[in-house]
């Protein structure tokens, strides 16, 4: 597996992967297919924040991405980031995840960023592991926050200090 940064060419594989989560998930909240052109603009809205957006890529094809986001948008948050991670339906649980997200981190600590905070609709066993697998510790537990598939939804935190 090759771990490279995203570039606007690999939008529409990006949103392909995420697509899929979209349509047959909770996972994001989101209820509508996102175009390839709306993630080239979210794309380019993360490396304009000079935050990173990787890709990882077996046989030439991309498998999964990760990026971090502004955590909010006042100046004294800017050492805190939102961490996503999407992998491929057909690559989970493979331990791609942890080579994908472990990049992310490093990338991030090499940028100065201090907390890493990575939201998890509950239930996802895969992604709490995934996230405490890393170091990551839950911080917050909202209930019934999101209303997808006609059903509430609870969203947990999880975050990391990269400066510890």
């Amino acid at each position: 597996m090759i771990i490279r940064d995203a570039v606007l060419d690999d939008s529409s594989r990006i949103a392909e992967i995420y697509n899929f989560y979209v349509v047959n998930t909770c996972t994001t909240f989101e209820e509508g297919y996102v175009s390839d052109e709306d993630m080239s603009i979210r794309l380019k809205k993360v490396v304009e924040a000079n935050l990173p957006w990787i890709v990882a890529v077996i046989d030439e094809t991309i498998i999964g991405y990760a990026y971090a986001t502004k955590w909010k948008e006042r100046s004294a948050y800017r050492f805190s980031v939102e961490s996503t991670i999407y992998l491929s339906n057909e690559f989970q649980g493979k331990g791609l995840g942890t080579v994908l997200y472990t990049s992310l981190l490093n990338k991030l600590k090499t940028l100065g960023i201090n907390s890493v905070i990575g939201g998890v609709t509950l239930p996802n066993p895969a992604s709490v592991g995934l996230h405490e697998k890393l170091g990551m510790e839950k911080v917050a537990h909202f209930s019934k926050v999101g209303f997808k598939f006609n059903q509430w939804l609870d969203v947990g935190y999880w975050q990391l200090s990269l400066n510890a």
